[in-house]
C-alpha cells in the first residue's frame, strides 16, 4: 500500500494523506527528544502509581509504598499549630475577661480566634458580618437582650438562650396573648398600635389609647413603662426601630398572639473555655459592646 501513497517531490518525504486547499502534509516521525520524553513521563506515573495513593477500590484505594496521606500531613500541621499556640490559649483560659480585652497579645490573639471560631460555629445564624437576620440579633449595635457588657456576652454564649441541655441558660417566656386566651384579636390589634406609637411609628391614635391600659397590665413588668426593654428578662426594647422578627403591625400581632421563642445553644459545652472566651471578646468588639 506503501508505494502508492504520496511522496512530497521537494523533500522526498512521504504524505499523509491529509490535504486541504492543495497542502499536504508531511508524514515526519516525532522527534527523538519528544519520544524519550513521552517514555519518561510513562515512566514516572508508573513509578507515581505504585509509591503515593493512586487506584480506587471498591471501599478503599492503593495506599501507595510510602503511605503518604494529605489528610495525615494536614492533621499533622494543625497539630504543630495548636501546639505553637497552646501557651497563649492557656494564658486566656486563665486570664480574665477584662485582662483579655485590655492586654495587647492577648486581644490581639482573642479577636483572631474568636473570628475563625465565629465563621464556623455563629455566622450561619448571625450572618458572616454578624448583621443578624429574622429571630437572629445584629451583633453590631447597640442594643442587647440579654446585656451588651463582655461578662454578659460570656455569659450568653457559655450558657445559651431557651435551651435544654444547660440548666443555667437564659430563659424567659413570653406569654401567647392570643393562641392561650389572654387577649381577644381586638385587644391585640390595640396592643400592636400602641407598640407602633411607642417606636414612632404612625399608628391609629384611639386603638393606640385603648391598647395602653393593655400594655401597662400585660406587658411593662418585662419590657418597662416606655417600652424600654429589660436585659435582665430578656425582654427586648420596643421604642425604637431595632426589631427581632419585625416592627410592622401585621408581625406585631403575630408576636403577641402566638408569641416567640428563640434558642441559642451552649456554647460552653460544645467549644473549651478559651474559644468562648476568644468568642465573647471578639463579639464584643464588634461595634456594639457594652
Amino acid at each position: 500500500m506503501s508505494d502508492h501513497r504520496h511522496v512530497d517531490e521537494f523533500t522526498g518525504i512521504e504524505t499523509t494523506g491529509h490535504e486541504w486547499d492543495g497542502i499536504r502534509e508531511l508524514d515526519n516521525p516525532l522527534p527523538r527528544w519528544w519520544q524519550w520524553v513521552f517514555w519518561a513521563c510513562v515512566v514516572w506515573s508508573v513509578g507515581y502509581w505504585i509509591v503515593y495513593p493512586a487506584w480506587p477500590l471498591v471501599s478503599s484505594h492503593t495506599k501507595g509504598v510510602i503511605g503518604y496521606s494529605s489528610r495525615a500531613e494536614v492533621a499533622q500541621e494543625i497539630k504543630t499549630a495548636t501546639a505553637g499556640m497552646a501557651d497563649q490559649l492557656e494564658r486566656v483560659r486563665k486570664a480574665p475577661l477584662e485582662q483579655i480585652r485590655t492586654e495587647a497579645s492577648l486581644r490581639e490573639f482573642s479577636l483572631a480566634g474568636g473570628r475563625s471560631a465565629f465563621n464556623v460555629n455563629c455566622s450561619q445564624c448571625h450572618g458572616s458580618g454578624a448583621q443578624g437576620f429574622k429571630g437572629f440579633p445584629n451583633l453590631n449595635d447597640d442594643e442587647w437582650i440579654w446585656g451588651g457588657t463582655i461578662d454578659a456576652i460570656f455569659r450568653t454564649i457559655t450558657h445559651g438562650i431557651r435551651n435544654t441541655e444547660d440548666e443555667n441558660a437564659h430563659q424567659s417566656d413570653m406569654p401567647a396573648f392570643g393562641r392561650d386566651g389572654i387577649l381577644t384579636k381586638a385587644e391585640i390589634s390595640d396592643v400592636a398600635e400602641y407598640v407602633l406609637s411607642l417606636s414612632g411609628q404612625a399608628a391609629d391614635s384611639a386603638a393606640a389609647a385603648r391598647g395602653k391600659p393593655l400594655f401597662t397590665d400585660n406587658c411593662t413588668a418585662c419590657h418597662g413603662d416606655t417600652g424600654g426593654g429589660n436585659a435582665e428578662f430578656g425582654a427586648p426594647a420596643l421604642n425604637n426601630d431595632i426589631w427581632l422578627y419585625g416592627g410592622d403591625k401585621q408581625t406585631l400581632v403575630e408576636t403577641i398572639t402566638n408569641s416567640r421563642r428563640g434558642v441559642m445553644p451552649a456554647w460552653g459545652r460544645h467549644l473549651d473555655e478559651a474559644t468562648v472566651k476568644q468568642l465573647a471578646i471578639y463579639v464584643h468588639s464588634l461595634g456594639g459592646g457594652k
